[in-house]
């Protein structure tokens, strides 16, 4: 809820499994809309939002579920329950918020960096909606590679901060953040953008890091232990505590994949290597815990370790317990892989919602002010699989 007692309404496109959402409603915002493509994902939203009621029944009421694809979304057609409730359609500047985790490859270190010339790239029908809404605030989420000192990239971020202050938005620069300074068990950075309205600026400060480290061990102690209880096996959980213990450290980043990868698995050689260290096996991804297979889940124990479930990838990611993916295995650690880690979302609207419920005169900031992006590629290099 906002000072003056209103909830601070929010729209995610390309939404996934909902990361950003669960981060962003953690932070204080109600989502109005999710857009999602994936079946399975906008299935997971369906389940967790509207189905199980997680966010309340308010929420799982108001909020609209959309499976298609966010090129085809209009939000004066599209959002009929806001609609409703209104009795007409949305009007520019009533959003206060408009997210996305537009879709990596165009910008991906592992993809061809095609950048703008990339036709998956969605900044072009994300900059259409914020001319259309017109949001207090905007939130674009991407890959780290998105801030590569390549000069088409760097020339693209500085077209889309231009455009977005044609639209009158004051522009705070694009952060690396790290997901292991949120208390997310990972090496995750990721490149987010934020701009506030002109006529809703009175500054922004971007998130601090918690200044704890969350480490695998800790993370994954009580999952592990209790699937090697099932299997009869506490002798193989104390020797995967020791070796996850002694390394002390966060996960590599996981990966989803694409649905030309083929099975799922924890990334390439290098990360596969890093899971070692931390005991666990990551040359696939193990059944339930329902479902334990001795030999196949748990990787022969002692010798590989243990996989992890999909339920323990998504605590690596930092999403909450209760929430529940949808579709088979390999779908669900898409899902995971996928995600922007909740913490990581929350941090950043947590200092969004505080920016905007600042009061007092506006700041006015020349132009190029905040052309600091407070980052270094050379300062990433070493967190990238």
């Amino acid at each position: 809820m906002s000072s003056s007692g209103q909830s601070l309404t929010s729209i995610e496109i390309c939404a996934g499994a909902g990361g950003q959402a669960v981060g962003l409603h953690n932070a204080g915002f109600s989502h109005i809309a999710l857009v999602e493509i994936d079946v399975h994902a906008a299935a997971t939203l369906q389940l967790n939002v509207a189905k199980r009621k997680l966010w309340g029944a308010g929420e799982a009421r108001e909020c609209e579920i959309l499976p298609m694809d966010v090129k085809d979304f209009k939000p004066a057609e599209h959002l009929e329950k806001f609609n409703e409730r209104k009795k007409r359609p949305i009007e520019q500047g009533e959003l206060d918020l408009l997210a996305g985790g537009v879709p990596c490859p165009p910008f991906s270190v592992a993809g061809k960096q095609l950048g703008k010339e990339d036709d998956r790239d969605l900044f072009p029908t994300m900059l259409e909606l914020v001319d259309e809404l017109k949001p207090r605030a905007v939130m674009i989420e991407n890959v780290a590679g998105l801030v590569k000192p390549f000069d088409k990239f760097s020339t693209y971020r500085e077209q889309i901060k231009q455009k977005l202050r044609s639209m009158g938005y004051v522009v705070c620069g694009w952060r690396l953040l790290e997901a292991a300074d949120y208390g997310v068990p990972q090496l995750r950075p990721r490149a987010i953008l934020v701009a506030i309205h002109k006529d809703d600026y009175r500054g922004f400060s971007w998130p601090n890091p918690t200044g704890e480290l969350r480490t695998v061990a800790a993370a994954l102690d009580t999952t592990m232990k209790r699937r090697f209880k099932k299997a009869n096996r506490l002798d193989w959980y104390e020797k995967w505590r020791k070796k996850a213990t002694e390394a002390g450290t966060v996960g590599p980043t996981l990966v989803g994949g694409s649905k030309k990868h083929g099975g799922a698995d924890l990334g390439p050689t290098r990360a596969k290597k890093a899971w070692a260290a931390l005991g666990v096996n990551g040359m696939g991804v193990a059944n339930s815990e329902d479902e334990v297979n001795l030999e196949r889940d748990l990787g022969n124990g002692e010798e590989l370790g243990p996989m992890l479930t999909v339920e323990q990838a998504a605590i690596i990611q930092g999403f909450p317990a209760n929430w529940h993916f949808s579709g088979r295995k390999t779908a669900q650690y898409r899902q995971v892989g996928n995600a922007f880690p909740p913490p990581v979302a929350e941090a950043v609207g947590r200092a969004i919602k505080e920016a905007l419920e600042r009061t007092g005169d506006l700041v006015e900031i020349p132009e190029g002010d905040l052309e600091y992006d407070g980052m270094t590629w050379e300062s990433v290099q070493g967190s990238l699989v």
